[in-house]
C-alpha cells in the first residue's frame, strides 16, 4: 500500500513547528524519557532510589567489618493518558473546501490545533507537578520580580539546600511574572546584562544559575486550609515530615496534597503531601513533603496556611520527567491504513499520525501517550505570585 501520509510531512512539521512555539515552558526544562516502550496504560515502571549512607569508624581488625547492607527503595512512574485528537473529512467536503479556502490549508491548521491541545495537557500534567514541591517562597498575592531578582536568589537556595545538582537548575514562570522581570532595568539594560536577548528578543535570560520560561499552565492553586487556633502537639526533630497538631479553640485542617502552611518562629513554606481532615477540638496528623523542616519545632508552636497564589516551579531538570510513547496497538494491527511517527525537532515530542480510510470519507487521528513524575520532590520548590 502507499505511503500516503508521505505527502503529508511537511505540513506535520511546519504545524508542530508553530505549536512548539506557544508559551511551553515546562517541556523543554524537564527530562523527556521516550524509551518506556515496555509499560502499558496504568502499569507502573520502578527506578530505583539509593538511600542516605551512613558512616563509622574505621577499626583495625583481624577481618573486615560485618556491615554495608542497605534497603533500597523504588519509585514507580505511571503512562497515565494514552489521548488522541481526531480530524474527519468525507469526499463531498473536500470538494466543497477545495473550491474556497483549499483543502490542504485547512488540514495543517487542524494538525496545528490537535498538536497544540496534546502539548498542552503534558504542559499542564508537568504544571500539576508543583503539589509535590519540597517547599514555596514567595507572598501569595505579590508577583516575583516586583523590584530585583531576589525571588530567583531565594528558590535557587532552596534547591542548593536540599542537595539539588546546581548544573542543570530551570525556572519556569507565568506570563506575569515574565513582564515584571523583563520591566528590570538590570536586564533590559544591555550594558548591565551583558547580554542584549531580553532587550531584542524578548526571552527571558539565565539568572542565578537557573535557565527561566514561561508557560501558559503555570497553576493557581492552594487555600487557606487551617482554620482558627492550630499548633504543633509536641517536640518536632528538624527533617521530620509527620506532625502532630492540635486543634483545640480552632475549627480544624481541610488540606489537600500541596497546600502550603507556616509555622510561627520559622520563615519556611512548607508543603503538605497528602490531603488531611482534622475536626475542630482534636489531634491528627499532617504529613510534609521531603526534606520534612528545616528547624525543630516546640510543643504549641503555631501553624498557619497560605492563601491561593500563582505556582511558579524551580527544580533541578532530573527531578521532573515527562515519558511520552505512541498509543500501544495489537501486534495484528487495526484498521489503520497508514501510520507514521512525526517527532517535533524543539520539544522533543513524537506524536503518531494514523490515517483510517472509512466509506467516503477519511479519518485521521493524532495521538501520543504519556505520563509524568516528581522523582525528587526535595528537587523542586515553588515561587508563589
Amino acid at each position: 500500500m502507499a505511503n500516503t501520509l508521505t505527502d503529508l510531512t511537511p505540513d506535520l512539521y511546519q504545524a508542530m513547528d508553530t505549536v512548539s512555539r506557544e508559551l511551553v515552558g515546562f517541556i523543554p526544562s524537564v527530562t523527556l524519557d521516550s524509551g518506556i516502550e515496555r509499560a502499558a496504560v496504568g502499569q507502573q515502571v520502578r527506578s530505583f532510589v539509593t538511600p542516605t549512607s551512613t558512616a563509622s569508624d574505621l577499626t583495625p581488625g583481624q577481618n573486615a567489618p560485618d556491615n554495608g547492607d542497605q534497603v533500597i527503595g523504588n519509585e514507580s512512574m505511571t503512562i497515565t493518558k494514552a489521548r488522541g485528537v481526531p480530524v474527519r473529512y468525507n469526499g463531498e467536503e473536500q470538494r466543497g473546501l477545495s473550491s474556497g479556502a483549499g483543502y490542504r490549508p485547512i488540514l495543517q491548521d487542524q494538525f496545528a490545533q490537535a498538536m497544540r491541545t496534546l502539548v498542552n495537557e503534558m504542559e499542564s500534567d508537568l504544571a500539576s507537578l508543583q503539589a509535590t514541591a519540597s517547599r514555596a517562597y514567595g507572598t501569595a498575592g505579590n508577583t516575583p520580580f516586583a523590584s530585583d531578582l531576589s525571588d530567583t536568589a531565594q528558590v535557587r537556595k532552596i534547591l542548593a539546600d536540599n542537595g539539588a545538582a546546581l548544573s542543570d537548575m530551570q525556572l519556569v514562570v507565568d506570563t506575569t511574572a515574565g513582564a515584571k522581570m523583563r520591566t528590570l532595568t538590570q536586564l533590559s539594560k544591555a550594558n548591565e546584562a551583558a547580554d542584549n536577548t531580553l532587550l531584542r528578543q524578548g526571552l527571558l535570560l539565565d539568572v542565578h544559575g537557573m535557565a527561566i520560561r514561561e508557560s501558559a499552565q503555570i497553576v493557581t492553586a492552594g487555600s487557606n486550609c487551617i482554620t482558627g487556633a492550630v499548633t504543633v502537639t509536641g517536640t518536632e526533630a528538624k527533617g521530620s515530615t509527620e506532625i502532630g497538631v492540635s486543634t483545640a479553640g480552632g475549627a480544624g485542617v481541610a488540606a489537600i496534597a500541596g497546600d502550603i502552611i507556616t509555622f510561627a518562629g520559622d520563615t519556611n513554606k512548607y508543603i503538605i503531601k497528602t490531603a488531611v481532615t482534622i475536626g475542630a477540638s482534636t489531634t491528627g496528623t499532617i504529613v510534609l513533603t521531603a526534606p520534612g523542616l528545616r528547624i525543630a519545632k516546640a510543643a504549641t508552636a503555631v501553624v498557619s496556611g497560605v492563601n491561593v497564589a500563582a505556582r511558579s516551579m524551580g527544580f533541578s531538570r532530573s527531578a521532573l520527567v515527562l515519558a511520552t510513547r505512541a498509543p500501544a496497538r495489537p501486534e495484528e494491527g487495526d484498521m489503520a491504513d497508514d501510520v507514521i511517527m512525526v517527532t517535533d525537532p524543539r520539544s522533543g515530542i513524537s506524536f503518531e499520525v494514523a490515517l483510517y480510510k472509512q466509506y467516503r470519507q477519511v479519518r485521521y487521528e493524532i495521538s501520543a501517550a504519556w505520563g509524568v513524575k516528581n522523582f525528587k520532590a526535595e528537587h523542586s520548590a515553588i515561587l508563589l505570585g
